[in-house]
């Protein structure tokens, strides 16, 4: 069993943060296993089992997990770009690594907040309440950084496009070098530019195939997500989901 829910930021953090989650893995006999795919974002998680936290930094390939005991994990997910005013280091070290909070985090800090999660049973409101002071108590200390509008701008500008942008015309329109803006992405979104967008079109295919069954037309869906052909998409499906499109597509009722 595999319980898994979303709930919305504090108003405050709704600039920088997409949702806090929970998640409830409970093995019946086998080990529960789980495919994470890229999802362009930064994540930080305490589990019970690892009550001082550590960090899910973005990812550039499908990892997978699996638990053989009951873990809870309550978690933040920051929207792209975003998670750098909490974090006092370049995002691409934290690029397919899982460090420990408390090695990004004053030690005293990640460990008051691991006691106040952790030392008695609370609920998940609670816990959720507890983990946005922790953040707007840090977001507080921040400075608003002139990189952050632009690099957000560029990030929209991918999102919007469902990663079937160039590089190369997404810094011209936005007055910068091609260099400067894969520097700033390196650096406050935690991915190269261009892997980047090759996982938002990976996800706007993901999204696709889900809400088909039956026969697929490939090509089209391939064109239609900003792929060259068939084999385009399966490629990116292979280096993203370890698996191909056709696995994603729901059997007919």
């Amino acid at each position: 069993m595999h319980l898994y829910r979303e709930f919305p930021p504090h108003p405050a953090l709704a600039a920088h943060v997409a949702c806090l989650w929970t998640s409830h893995a409970v093995p019946d006999g086998a080990p529960v296993r789980t495919r994470v795919l890229p999802d362009n974002c930064i994540d930080i998680l305490w589990q019970d089992c690892a009550p001082l936290g550590k960090v899910a930094g973005m990812m550039s390939r499908p990892h997978h997990v699996e638990t053989a005991a009951p873990v809870l994990t309550v978690a933040v997910r920051f929207l792209p770009g975003a998670a750098r005013a909490f974090f006092d280091l370049p995002l691409c070290e934290l690029q397919d690594g899982h460090p420990a909070l408390a090695d990004l985090w004053p030690r005293a800090q990640a460990e008051a907040l691991a006691e106040s999660l952790w030392a008695r049973d609370l609920t998940t409101t609670a816990r959720c309440a507890i983990i946005e002071r922790a953040l707007l108590a840090r977001l507080r200390t921040r400075e608003p950084v002139r990189a952050d509008a632009l690099v957000w701008a560029a990030v929209a500008r991918v999102e919007a496009g469902g990663g079937a942008v160039r590089i190369e015309d997404l810094a011209s329109d936005l007055g910068v070098s091609r260099q400067h803006l894969a520097l700033l992405f390196r650096e406050r979104v935690g991915l190269p530019a261009k892997t980047f967008a090759m996982v938002c079109r990976f996800r706007r295919a993901h999204a696709a195939l889900r809400h088909r069954s039956g026969d697929v037309d490939w090509a089209r869906v391939a064109v239609d997500c900003g792929y060259y052909d068939q084999s385009h998409l399966i490629h990116a499906f292979r280096q993203f989901a370890d698996a191909t499109p056709q696995s994603f597509v729901p059997a007919p009722p």
